[in-house]
């Protein structure tokens, strides 16, 4: 992992759960600490620089509310993103009108927790002309839609980026970003899908301290912290039609007039927008404004899906092999596994096959190259064009249930002597995992599966 790399604490009392989030996170790249309270958390920050904390509301005997208020006063600039059951939700609302920037509503995807992760964390967007900023674009149709991305990218029009989920829609935008004259300005996403609607008007286009109950603060609004820049509606048709109409005004008038200012605030940001539906049916619909579609569609790129798109898939795969190794581990794929991947018809598109990659990744650690049988696909009963990829949990139906037959004995013995090594270790990880000879990450992935099938960890919580 390079040195440069954003620093993310976790704060979750749930141990199980807590070492899910800091793989996951670990995974993308990040130096992840963790704390199981927010009085735990708080030593933390003091002792060590961190980036961005993540934090469950409900713990005791400090929760995450209390821990976001501490933080206000000592670290007012420190990004804090929540994290919050369905039945917490409220409090989460209430929480980011105190100042958490976003709050994430269990269970989630580790791609969202991704997303928003680097959405807020206070790191430089790469060169437009980096190989890293730019979408892979191997397969003929991807090369004639990026050469299009391009010159659009040069005009200051409203683009928008339709397409499946997964396939790509934000990449492409970013990439639309980078290669702007607005590229040296901010960038700034709004998923309009996870916010609750009361939430989302205050959120876009900001408000004053005491424009509504819990208000204590000034908040400026995503659009008036993209001027100058770019501001990516995230799935906006997912929008409610009240709101839809104030957008449209905004948009007309290039103003925005917080909630409770006695003067509306002059915009100059160039939006983009995205959606994975049929815009035309939602209008048909009467769920999409029409006069805001077309306000929003000046210029529409359709984003293939990743079945639609198969010389992509050997490079995708590779760059998430690429990005997922640390250090000097240079495992490669093999000619086997590149041809299983393409076997693959991909109803999840490229978040699915990061996926793919990710646990092939834990599976294939300390063997030269990965191989089919590290592959394991979440939709093969949808995305299946042939069964020549190897999938040891796929008889027992679901990904993470222990296998059968003789990879099962194989699954079982590797389990009792996990609990062996953290018996005799009184429950440590990491020395547990050196007496295994596997990576802390290796043996948090492989926990995470024995709880799934009801194996008693030892160290756990009660």
């Amino acid at each position: 992992m390079s040195s440069d790399s954003s620093t993310i604490l976790v704060v979750e009392d749930d141990q199980p759960l807590q070492d899910a989030l800091v793989t996951t996170l670990e995974a993308a790249g990040f130096t992840v600490l963790a704390a199981s309270e927010g009085g735990e958390a708080l030593k933390v920050v003091n002792d060590s620089p961190v980036d961005l904390v993540v934090t469950d509301v409900q713990m005791q005997p400090v929760d995450g509310r209390e821990l976001l208020r501490r933080l206000q006063q000592r670290h007012p600039t420190l990004p804090v993103l929540l994290m919050t059951a369905y039945g917490t939700i409220e409090q989460a609302v209430a929480a980011m009108r105190e100042g958490a920037v976003d709050y994430l509503v269990k269970p989630f995807e580790a791609e969202e927790l991704e997303r928003r992760v680097a959405r807020y964390l206070r790191t430089t967007e790469p060169s437009p002309r980096s190989a890293a900023a730019l979408p892979v674009a191997e397969d003929p149709r991807s090369r004639a839609l990026l050469d299009l991305a391009a010159r659009v990218a040069a005009s200051d029009v409203t683009v928008l980026l339709t397409g499946e989920s997964g396939t790509g829609k934000e990449v492409f935008a970013r990439f639309i970003h980078n290669g702007s004259k607005r590229s040296a300005g901010p960038f700034v996403a709004v998923n309009c899908a996870a916010i609750p609607e009361q939430m989302l008007e205050a959120l876009l286009f900001g408000h004053e301290k005491g424009a509504f109950t819990g208000a204590q603060a000034r908040n400026h609004g995503k659009f008036v912290q993209a001027n100058g820049g770019t501001l990516l509606l995230d799935e906006v048709t997912e929008m409610d039609l009240s709101l839809q109409a104030k957008l449209l005004r905004v948009l007309q008038e290039r103003e925005v007039e917080p909630l409770g200012a006695s003067k509306p605030v002059p915009l100059d940001v160039r939006v983009l927008a995205t959606s994975n539906r049929d815009l035309e049916q939602t209008v048909r619909d009467g769920t999409f404004r029409e006069d805001l579609y077309y306000r929003l569609s000046v210029f529409p790129l359709q984003i293939p899906a990743l079945r639609d798109r198969p010389g992509d898939i050997a490079a995708l795969a590779g760059r998430f092999v690429q990005a997922g190794q640390p250090g000097a581990d240079s495992r490669r794929l093999s000619a086997a596994a590149i041809a299983g991947l393409r076997d693959y018809g991909w109803p999840g598109n490229v978040r699915e096959l990061q996926n793919v990659m990710q646990r092939a990744l834990v599976l294939s650690e300390g063997e030269p190259s990965i191989e089919p049988r590290h592959l394991i696909f979440e939709n093969r009963a949808r995305g299946s064009r042939s069964l020549s990829v190897s999938d040891p949990y796929k008889e027992a139906g679901t990904v993470g249930a222990p296998p059968v037959g003789l990879a099962g004995e194989l699954w079982e013995e590797e389990a009792r002597r996990i609990v062996s090594a953290l018996e005799i270790n009184r429950g440590g990880r990491k020395q547990a995992a050196e007496q295994l000879g596997i990576s802390d990450r290796t043996l948090r992935y492989k926990l995470s599966k024995m709880r799934a099938a009801g194996i008693h960890v030892p160290g756990d919580r009660a």
